[in-house]
């Protein structure tokens, strides 16, 4: 029985791109003739939904998993049209079928929302894979607040609630409230204590929940996690005052599987010291739209002042306020806080700023880690579910014949000896890494967990972009995560027998979960009470003076964007990249997968992704693709159809998000508004060309889309 689903046309001819060179560069349908060229050289490299590659010609693990046949397939693995399937986009969630054979939605629409805000920019590379799969982090990554707030969210939601959960079961285990469980761990330990085999049963026991994962949840039952009292191991009520979400530390509610742990992630970051001041902000200086003399007209890509954007540099910096309260304090107190005085300043600054891209990196390695074990440990379709595992047995298995017939003077007789050769042999230790590294160049490289017990074994970012490489080989792109404006609901998720296995009672378990009546009473008394202030504001000082500075604001930017226009029209290029980074709301339309809304140039028109033809191109022109969108539709003529440019998929050298406005712009017009910002997306090509588009409303989706088509091997920057 055929999938359930909506096909789109998008086999269709695209508008003619070969275009006549016009005078006018800023007309959006002009276009060069290296703009409008489509390479027809083929790659037997080339990993387009139509070709049929043998495993042998895909570039990565990552491509051949996602055009290998699968036994248990979702509706997004099953082939059976020649033009994209629409299996879901901008539906309710209840409606889509299961996407990928073994995984549920929620998770995979979970996968997807946490890429989304991880990847900012995609290098194609050229360079061995050692670990068989893309994506990896480059080392050349540069540092930027924005992307370390997203490597810190990341760390919590992965390695610290992790770990929160490891703690809470020790503390389950020593708190004799599962009596039956501490006492068998007990008499375990205490046979083995006796017998000297403290460590090979440690190890056993180890291989034995990696091998065979039934193991897990009877030796460690599973319980929420905002439910177990980390000091006393018994039940406690959630911090949030209901269980709405059971992987969340609070136990909020949740609307998605996952967004109470996002939030809480974003909760964690904001209330870290002056670092994370500067992160909570989202200063991002690489995703600031670029000033006019970074783009020339030829679409080369230059190097410039991110600040020379006069709306973006008008805009004062709210990190320096950290600053500004110390050295008024320092002031206050007598101090001499001027840096003509105080001429450590500026270095320690530089210094601590420095320093913090090593420190990025760090996070994010261990972050990456604990991914992997954790999808070596539980494999996710189409990744290999046995061969990981049994990997990490085998490397554990040595140690147990090892501790087994080690005594415990041996063990002290050989650390001993290896701390004495640490201290002493520093001169052989340096001429056998010189050895190495003349021999053997890469061998730190090849030492590493990613290329070797781990190898093969994704991160999240690369089982996502395996996922939606899936989705692309058969024509039926994964729709994006579902989004609504209503809060959560505030009720209790539901408990089944295999979510708790806590010594508690039923009505205990009840107790806990739903919220305190007398506090249900006075939330709703405060929800009330906020309505009616709502019809019937207090007359307070403070927030007629906040209203008033807010709605000067407001206007200043309603009237910095009028003024935009106008100079849009005379030839800005700056300001035409902010024409329409606030949609109003009858412009919020439903895109994708096939036609995307977008700006370029200023000019209102749609990005067309087609991928029927032999070769898979993205072009911009002012009608979508089946000759409708345009501003108004009835006057568009065939001129105005043509695309501006057209450029081949798998041409596509980089891919770089960028925001619709300055980062510190972006702040201010945000608490103004209240409204949301439409980012853009760079292009460029192995020529070096770049095409700049803006104001677009699903910028995640079409750089997912872009990233996932083709054969090439990314690096994340």
């Amino acid at each position: 029985m055929p999938m359930p689903g909506y096909v789109f046309r998008d086999g269709q001819p695209i508008p003619d791109s070969d275009l006549k060179e016009q005078q006018d560069g800023d007309n959006p349908t002009a276009s060069s003739t290296d703009m409008t060229r489509v390479s027809t050289s083929t790659s037997s490299a080339m990993n387009t939904p139509t070709s049929s590659a043998t495993d042998g010609d895909h570039p990565t693990d990552s491509h051949a998993l996602a055009n290998a046949d699968h036994d248990h397939k979702g509706a997004a693995q099953v082939n059976e049209h020649e033009t994209i399937k629409n299996l879901g986009w901008n539906q309710n969630p209840k409606n889509v079928p299961e996407l990928v054979g073994g995984l549920d939605n929620e998770e995979l629409w979970t996968l997807i929302r946490r890429f989304n805000k991880q990847m900012y920019h995609v290098k194609a590379t050229t360079a061995p894979l050692l670990g068989g799969l893309d994506l990896n982090i480059a080392d050349e990554d540069e540092f930027s607040p924005d992307k370390l707030r997203a490597n810190v969210e990341r760390l919590y939601m992965t390695v610290i609630i992790g770990l929160m959960g490891f703690g809470k079961h020790i503390a389950r285990l020593r708190s004799w409230r599962e009596p039956r469980r501490t006492g068998a761990f007990a008499a375990v330990y205490a046979v083995a204590w006796i017998l000297n085999l403290l460590v090979p049963t440690f190890l056993t026991t180890l291989i034995v929940l990696i091998v065979y994962p039934p193991s897990r949840p009877i030796l460690f039952p599973p319980a929420p996690l905002a439910l177990v009292d980390s000091s006393t191991g018994g039940v406690q009520s959630p911090k949030a005052g209901v269980l709405g979400s059971h992987d969340s530390a609070t136990g909020a509610p949740e609307k998605h599987k996952g967004e109470a742990v996002e939030q809480e992630a974003s909760n964690f970051v904001s209330g870290i010291g002056s670092i994370a001041l500067s992160s909570a902000t989202g200063k991002h200086n690489q995703g600031d739209p670029e000033p006019e003399a970074l783009t020339s007209n030829e679409g080369k890509h230059e190097q410039g002042d991110p600040d020379s954007d006069p709306f973006n540099k008008s805009v004062p910096d709210p990190t320096r306020m950290a600053m500004a309260g110390a050295d008024a304090k320092s002031s206050a107190q007598g101090g001499t806080p001027n840096e003509h005085h105080d001429k450590t300043k500026q270095p320690m600054e530089d210094a601590m700023w420095g320093k913090m891209r090593p420190v990025m990196h760090v996070i994010g390695d261990i972050s990456d880690g604990w991914e992997r074990f954790a999808n070596a440990l539980s494999p996710t379709a189409p990744f290999p579910k046995d061969r990981p595992r049994f990997t990490l047995a085998a490397v554990i298995l040595p140690g147990i014949a090892v501790s087994t017939f080690t005594t415990s003077a041996m063990f002290m007789k050989m650390s001993t000896l290896g701390v004495g050769l640490g201290f002493f042999g520093d001169p052989l230790i340096w001429r056998g890494l010189d050895w190495l590294n003349k021999n053997y160049p890469n061998w730190q490289k090849l030492l590493e967990l990613r290329n070797s017990i781990l190898k093969g074994v994704p991160t999240n970012a690369q089982l996502t972009i395996t996922l939606l490489r899936i989705g692309e080989a058969n024509r039926a792109p994964l729709p994006p995560p579902p989004s609504s404006d209503q809060p959560p609901p505030d009720q209790p998720k539901a408990l089944h027998g295999d979510d708790v296995a806590l010594d508690a009672s039923h009505d205990e378990i009840q107790a806990a979960i739903h919220k305190d009546p007398s506090e249900k009473e006075a939330s709703e008394a405060a929800a009330a009470t906020a309505v009616g202030a709502d019809e019937k504001p207090k007359h307070r000082h403070g927030a007629h003076i906040l209203g008033f500075f807010k709605g000067t604001t407001k206007t200043g930017v309603e009237t910095k964007f009028g003024v935009d226009k106008v100079r849009a029209k005379i030839g800005s290029t700056d300001a035409k990249n902010h024409l329409g980074v606030l949609p109003k709301e009858d412009e919020m339309v439903p895109t994708g997968p096939v036609d995307f809304k977008g700006r370029y140039k200023g000019h209102k028109g749609w990005i067309n992704i087609s991928t029927a033809a032999r070769i898979p191109c993205v072009s911009w022109s002012r009608a979508a693709s089946d000759g409708t969108g345009g501003a108004v539709e009835d006057t568009i003529d065939k001129h105005e159809k043509h695309v501006a440019f057209k450029v081949p998929i798998q041409d596509i050298q980089e891919l770089k998000k960028v925001g619709g406005l300055g980062w510190k712009a972006k702040i201010v017009v945000g608490w103004a508004t209240g409204k949301t910002v439409a980012d853009g997306l760079e292009i460029v090509d192995k020529a070096g060309n770049t095409w700049k588009l803006t104001a677009i409303q699903d910028r995640d989706q079409l750089f997912n889309r872009l990233i996932a088509i083709d054969g090439q091997k990314w690096e994340s920057y």
